[in-house]
């Protein structure tokens, strides 16, 4: 990506503009009223990376990766699940889904992959800021990785807060119980830690950005 440049490419933007429309509309028909307060976490996080691509100049794949997450949440809630595959919940849509059953859960994916680009999101934050105040790109250290790990499971963290808000005001969520906010927290770590892993190969000799 060039880091000159903090605008969204026109492809990106179609694709996101194109599921949080399909999303919307879903939800009316569906009258999925969970969903409504999704979609507006939704808004705020698509307003809050705007801001921080403004100042930090995300890269194009992280911001395509972003993207993905947000469609895989959209399709999480509001598609159907066939009857024949296994589900937990009383739900029947995509997150009640166990790809792999009593062991994996689409919900599980889902979270290790949003968590996953949490941090190297946190990880290019960081990184730019060292720039800034260095004039040189940081090699990905141990140190570096680590605390763009931590980060990662931080906004994993505040993600359950905003599912314990959805329990609080919204009859008959999906969101599970203890449980499963403990294997959510648990898919969160295992994806900031992959992520953390990744970038300390991928980045360790690194003298300026990446994709």
């Amino acid at each position: 990506m060039d880091h000159s440049s903090a605008t969204f490419s026109k492809p990106l933007i179609a694709f996101t503009a194109a599921y949080l429309l399909t999303a919307v509309i879903a939800a009316a028909v569906q009258q999925n009223i969970e969903f409504v307060f999704y979609l507006v976490v939704m808004g705020v996080l698509v307003s809050v990376v705007f801001v921080v691509h403004s100042k930090v100049h995300l890269s194009a794949g992280l911001l395509w990766g972003l993207s993905l997450w947000g469609l895989l949440h959209m399709a999480g809630g509001l598609l159907p699940l066939p009857a024949a595959w296994t589900q937990e919940g009383s739900q029947a849509v995509l997150y009640s889904w166990w790809i792999i059953p009593e062991r994996l859960k689409y919900d599980q994916v889902v979270h290790a992959f949003g968590f996953a680009l949490c941090t190297w999101l946190s990880f290019q934050v960081l990184r730019k800021n060292v720039y800034r105040q260095t004039g040189q790109w940081p090699r990905a250290t141990f140190g570096l990785c680590f605390l763009s790990g931590i980060c990662g499971m931080g906004f994993g963290a505040l993600n359950e807060v905003i599912e314990f808000i959805a329990v609080l005001t919204i009859p008959n969520t999906n969101v599970g119980g203890y449980e499963n906010t403990g294997w959510d927290l648990v898919s969160n770590l295992v994806g900031s830690a992959i992520a953390a892993v990744w970038l300390r190969w991928a980045y360790s000799e690194s003298e300026g950005p990446r994709p």
